[in-house]
């Protein structure tokens, strides 16, 4: 083995991406001291994402006192990648549903206008491109606190402002983008979306997502009703149909905001993060690519970190192993492509030592350890 890229997903709540890599690594090492290990921390688009470009990319991490999703300031983080130009936002540190109590929740008052701040802070230090994840919301405003933020107004019959949340979008009559900064019309977003709701009906923001965040029933058909009236509003002031556009509602509708005011495409997370990380270029030349994340199913499949990174290297011929803290549906992942899916646990343990950070990392350089002093003996066989 002479060089062998280390792309894997968190083991969430135990070891991050670069934890899971540096414990491959000492396996590899061991077994070939002389080879080259290119260690990439990963992330889907979500929680961790700005962790995981700084660390492969460079860049500074900006604290940030905004918004939260109900009003009350809250301390966000940003990343600026060390191009100086590339913004990277997990909207749920401005907007996320874990920043409400539940007892709170109410996804007619929420807002996005949080993630707004967070923009305009990163275009005054000179930001040009955003890679944005929204999962995790706790607001059904179709983005408009986003744009209040900056500087849009959404008015009603009588021309007068809106407020903010998810009550104003039944009121919306017109679109005022006379005062909406001119960075951020300029600027280009890449925005991490894993689904493909639209804004309205059966599978649209209000339904499928709006009882978690806090909706009762009225709620929800206010909700569904607003976020009809927004679609034809949007339709009539940009001739765009949001709601033909797959992911237009994820996020409380946040994708198709964007989509219909910024220079935006949707993305699947992880792939988004493959191609501002160059994932192609990387790999290059590699022998082997080894990913994984905390429990690998056929949920894997449907868009995951691990299978996106398969995906990439089936592009030059590189075969893929995964890791994982437990598996199942093994024989659906070899069908994928998958050269091997190996569980790392040694012996039944509690979910609380299974979680363990030091237990984890131990557990996946034993388990390559074993995988390369095999690979290395039948090496030895055919020479």
């Amino acid at each position: 083995m002479k060089k062998i890229v280390i792309a894997a997903d968190s083991f969430k709540g135990s070891v991050s991406s670069l934890e899971v890599a540096n414990a491959a690594e000492a396996a590899i090492l061991k077994n070939y001291p002389d080879c080259t290990v290119l260690k990439i921390p990963m992330a889907d688009g979500g929680e961790g994402s700005v962790d995981a470009l700084i660390a492969a990319l460079g860049g500074t991490k900006i604290s940030c006192m905004v918004k939260g999703p109900m009003g009350k300031p809250v301390d966000a983080v940003y990343g600026i990648l060390a191009d100086e130009k590339t913004a990277v936002i997990e909207m749920a540190s401005a907007c996320g549903l874990t920043l409400v109590p539940e007892s709170d929740r109410n996804p007619l008052l929420s807002s996005t206008y949080g993630l707004g701040e967070l923009i305009k802070d990163a275009l005054a230090r000179g930001c040009q491109n955003f890679l944005i994840g929204i999962g995790g919301s706790a607001t059904n405003d179709a983005g408009t606190g986003m744009l209040q933020a900056l500087g849009f107004k959404f008015l009603d019959h009588d021309g007068q402002a809106l407020p903010l949340g998810g009550q104003i979008l039944t009121n919306i009559y017109a679109i005022d983008d006379s005062e909406a900064r001119p960075e951020f019309l300029a600027a280009t977003f890449t925005i991490a979306c894993d689904v493909d709701n639209p804004c309205t009906g059966p599978r649209g923001a209000a339904h499928v997502y709006a009882r978690q965040k806090g909706a009762d029933d009225q709620a929800l058909r206010t909700l569904e009703a607003g976020m009809q009236n927004f679609v034809e509003v949007v339709q009539k002031t940009k001739g765009i149909d949001v709601n033909t556009i797959p992911g237009s509602g994820a996020a409380g509708g946040l994708g198709g905001g964007l989509l219909a005011f910024a220079n935006a495409e949707l993305k699947p997370g992880a792939q988004m993060i493959l191609d501002a990380l160059n994932f192609q270029s990387i790999i290059k030349n590699a022998d082997l690519v080894i990913t994984g994340e905390g429990k690998m199913d056929q949920q894997t499949g449907m868009g995951k970190a691990p299978v996106t990174i398969l995906k990439a290297s089936q592009q030059r011929g590189i075969p893929v192993m995964a890791v994982a803290g437990c598996t199942e549906d093994v024989q659906l992942l070899n069908t994928l492509g998958f050269l091997a899916v190996l569980p790392i646990l040694p012996y039944p343990v509690s979910m609380q030592r299974a979680m363990e950070k030091e237990f984890t990392m131990a557990n996946i350089t034993r388990t390559l350890d074993q995988l390369f002093r095999l690979l290395k003996n039948f090496k030895r066989t055919e020479a």
